[in-house]
């Protein structure tokens, strides 16, 4: 696999890989530290068995939020399908310093801001290893409750990865997705899968974003996410909050919006994250 990663870079960036070294981190591709002949050091990732254009959605997502000028992001230098691979500028991993989480916040609240066309993506591309669709849909509540909600009980129920009581609970909330998420807003620019592994600060203290499950939808829903696996220090929403406040009764929905997520993890790890999953369908069933 890893010679056939290096093939591929060398065919798309015209240059000799001199040194690799595998890293760790992930749990669906082997990622690498390539060294090439002229000088540049590069991320690239690869996968044994990936789901059609796996890494080109990957691809078009991390131009999207690029493209919003608001946080950095890797640039895609290299994507493809046979084999499947990302090559992507490096970034130097470094040390938060005393106003990253600060600058971070107004970073991601200003690429909420940038918007998205619509709730989904125009290119319909699905997200992840479990590819949950992205299908454009009219309003967040929809786009929750049938691109999200309702496929996750489905896999959770033939994966038999939550009680059939929960599976039931899920379709509960789903049907009344309308009237738990809230007030109506236009969909932002979001990541997708805002944890704290996701964002990289180099040497000298910037933010990064990598890793994204882009799409257009409520920015409540990446904050909940940050929110689930800690990581993302208090600084970080209440700068969020300074530049782009949140409507009300949103700390209610922060577990509503941790369902996909948790779902997600329950179907892939089990564990823990049952309960877990359990424990919020509940709430909101």
């Amino acid at each position: 696999m890893e010679r056939m990663l290096v093939l591929a870079v060398e065919a798309a960036l015209s240059a000799t890989v001199v040194a690799s070294a595998r890293l760790h981190g992930g749990d669906v591709a082997a990622a690498f530290r390539l060294d090439l002949g002229d000088g540049r050091r590069v991320f690239a990732k690869t996968h044994h068995d990936p789901p059609p254009g796996f890494f080109v959605t990957e691809a078009a997502g991390l131009s999207w939020l690029r493209d919003a000028g608001a946080v950095a992001v890797p640039e895609v230098l290299a994507v493809g399908d046979d084999p499947a691979h990302l090559v992507l500028e490096w970034i130097e991993e470094g040390s938060p310093g005393p106003g990253t989480d600060e600058a971070f916040g107004r970073s991601l609240a200003a690429l909420h801001a940038a918007g998205a066309p619509c709730f989904g993506r125009e290119d319909r591309r699905p997200t992840g290893s479990r590819s949950l669709p992205n299908d454009p849909a009219p309003s967040w509540a929809t786009f929750y409750a049938e691109r999200r909600l309702v496929p996750l009980a489905a896999l959770a129920e033939e994966a038999g990865a939550l009680p059939p009581a929960a599976v039931a609970g899920l379709h509960r909330v789903a049907a009344r997705a309308e009237a738990l998420l809230g007030p109506v807003e236009p969909p932002a620019r979001l990541h997708g899968d805002l944890w704290a592994g996701n964002r990289l600060v180099d040497t000298g203290g910037r933010n990064w974003l990598i890793d994204p499950a882009a799409f257009g939808g409520h920015r409540e829903f990446d904050l909940a996410m940050m929110r689930l696996f800690g990581g993302f220090g208090p600084r970080a929403h209440a700068a969020y909050e300074d530049v782009a406040p949140l409507a009300d009764g949103a700390g209610e929905r922060v577990e509503l919006h941790q369902l996909a997520p948790l779902v997600v993890h329950a179907i892939k790890f089990g564990g823990g994250y049952v309960g877990a999953a359990t424990s919020a369908i509940d709430r909101y069933a």
